[in-house]
């Protein structure tokens, strides 16, 4: 992992303009938030659509977005190339909803084209047929990340499949998750992280908040912050989960 202390932390939230649906802005500020908490040196930058993607951040995030939008941002981020870049470079990602289907290989955009994505996790995201994943999630997150239960609020049309090399970054007990039926939600390779999860997620999951900053300091652990609120978020809305009818 590339070293932070001469520049201090850097944030980047990818295409606002385009991809910030449902209040997933709320997940650059919780990382900023739980890093200035700590004392870190840290910096935020909001990267319009019309301008190039530095590739010198550390941790990236990506909202989610309508079907037109969708298209908008793979297209120009394919153009760009700097979060690739960046990824080789061993920047953390953390993406949601549409920005999940676009570091995919390919999704369904709003002309009902398959249109190719950046290739970032081994995923293919195609629409789905029956009823429209709406509701309150509950799902384990993948043992090997360490981390406790994930609650989130998922509003998607798409079905995301994994290939061989993608690890599900959960598995469902309530709601729909990649809409398979498999019961895997989101998806997750090295670095690069993948949910359908908005709430916004790192709200309602400080811990994957924290996680991502574990990852770009290269440390075990971090100093502990006061979680109050966020448990108390987190306690409702996973009551709010497992009351909904199976």
């Amino acid at each position: 992992m590339r070293s932070t202390s001469q520049n201090g932390l850097r944030l980047v939230w990818v295409y606002p303009d385009l991809l910030s649906t449902y209040g997933d802005q709320g997940n650059v500020l919780v990382v900023e938030r739980r890093a200035r908490q700590r004392g870190l040196d840290v910096s935020r930058l909001d990267v319009r659509s019309d301008q190039q993607i530095p590739t010198s951040g550390d941790i990236y995030l990506i909202g989610g977005g309508e079907d037109r939008p969708q298209r908008l941002a793979a297209e120009r981020l394919m153009r760009d190339g700097g979060l690739n870049r960046a990824i080789a470079n061993g920047a953390i990602v953390f993406s949601v909803c549409a920005g999940y289907q676009i570091l995919g290989h390919e999704f369904v955009n709003d002309l009902g084209q398959r249109q190719q994505g950046l290739g970032m996790l081994d995923v293919i995201s195609t629409r789905g047929e029956s009823a429209r994943c709406v509701g309150d999630v509950l799902a384990d997150i993948d043992d090997p990340l360490g981390l406790p239960p994930l609650t989130g609020f998922e509003n998607h049309q798409g079905v995301t499949h994994l290939g061989p090399t993608a690890r599900p970054f959960a598995r469902v007990r309530y709601g729909n998750g990649n809409g398979t039926g498999d019961g895997y939600e989101g998806a997750y390779k090295d670095t690069v992280f993948g949910t359908y999860m908005h709430g916004p997620v790192m709200a309602r999951n400080p811990h994957i908040a924290d996680h991502l900053l574990k990852l770009a300091l290269d440390v075990n652990g971090l100093p502990p912050v006061d979680d109050q609120w966020y448990e108390a978020l987190r306690n409702e809305r996973i009551a709010a989960a497992t009351a909904q009818p199976a």
